[in-house]
């Protein structure tokens, strides 16, 4: 019996030992996973931008958001930027060069635009089938005065648009004196800060449109009506009173007057085939122009398309 006692004794010692033994190796904890890293080990943006990684911020942090779109991250304030439609006849006051007043305040961009006259009553941010539904809400004009660089000035309409991005097309319907509504696709892109002031309804001197261009040749394309006219190409384009002024000759004596962009324009010549002295709004681009041929039994007013390239 006290053999057997014994025996026990040692075997538990034994045991004891071998445990005792195992229990000096320690485990080490896994390493606790830093709060901004998700379950993919990935770092998001907002810890970069607070400095919680080791990112640089003025080497790899610029170079990151140079790499986005800009509609991704430009920031509150105030900017210059361009303004495109696809309608020749939907497009801003020249001396604003194609440019509208983008403002962005916490995050929610607006443009504004200054119009060639007042021919343009409304806008409306969508197409036009929703612009005559009830509760549609319509962007009023305001009335601003622009000053040319021969020094006049003129009073015309303006508006403020939602922008939703930049550098993609979205829908803006219009309505004039017609009382028609037309859809258009226009794009807003390339704001630069701006320190100009919108309210003024006047560019700063720097960005007012340019004739560098001016006093030179075009080739002109025609398009619209019969197909049987034609005007002379190339075309001669000169600089008036900070304008581009294209001469445009028919070949019919038969046009007395044509109109663009909603002013009239009578012929600069008494004798010959019609000639004509017209603004334009620059280079590539599709002009739509109305002429009056008065070659029919009556006076007959006819759509056209004119494109004038450089040579």
């Amino acid at each position: 019996m006290k053999k057997r006692l014994f025996g026990l004794v040692l075997v538990s010692l034994l045991v004891t030992s071998l445990l005792l033994g195992c229990g000096k190796e320690e485990v080490q904890p896994e390493e606790p996973i830093p709060e901004y890293e998700d379950a993919m080990g990935e770092v998001p943006l907002d810890a970069v931008i607070e400095g919680d990684s080791e990112i640089p911020p003025d080497a790899e942090v610029e170079e990151f958001f140079s790499n986005l779109p800009i509609q991704a991250y430009v920031a509150d304030g105030v900017y210059l930027a361009s303004f495109d439609t696809d309608n020749s006849m939907f497009h801003v006051n020249e001396a604003w060069n194609g440019k509208g007043i983008l403002t962005v305040k916490d995050g929610i961009m607006t443009i504004h635009i200054v119009m060639p006259s007042k021919n343009v009553l409304n806008l409306f941010y969508g197409l036009a089938e929703d612009a005559v539904k009830d509760g549609a809400e319509l962007i009023s004009p305001v009335t601003e005065e622009v000053t040319y660089d021969d020094g006049t000035t003129e009073e015309v309409y303006a508006f403020d648009v939602p922008v939703p991005v930049l550098d993609e097309e979205f829908d803006v319907a219009l309505i004039g004196k017609k009382e028609v509504w037309y859809d258009h696709k226009v794009k807003v892109s390339d704001p630069e800060p701006y320190e100009g002031d919108a309210a003024t309804g006047s560019a700063k001197e720097d960005d007012q449109a340019s004739v560098s261009e001016a006093d030179q040749m075009a080739d002109v394309t025609l398009t619209g009506g019969s197909g049987k006219a034609t005007v002379t190409s190339p075309a001669k384009i000169k600089e008036e009173s900070g304008k581009l002024i294209a001469t445009v000759e028919w070949s019919s004596p038969y046009y007395d007057y044509m109109v663009v962009d909603g002013v009239k324009y009578e012929p600069v010549n008494t004798e010959g085939n019609s000639v004509f002295e017209i603004p334009i709004v620059g280079f590539d681009q599709d002009i739509t122009v109305v002429a009056d041929t008065t070659a029919m039994s009556k006076p007959h007013e006819v759509e056209y398309v004119l494109r004038f390239t450089k040579k």
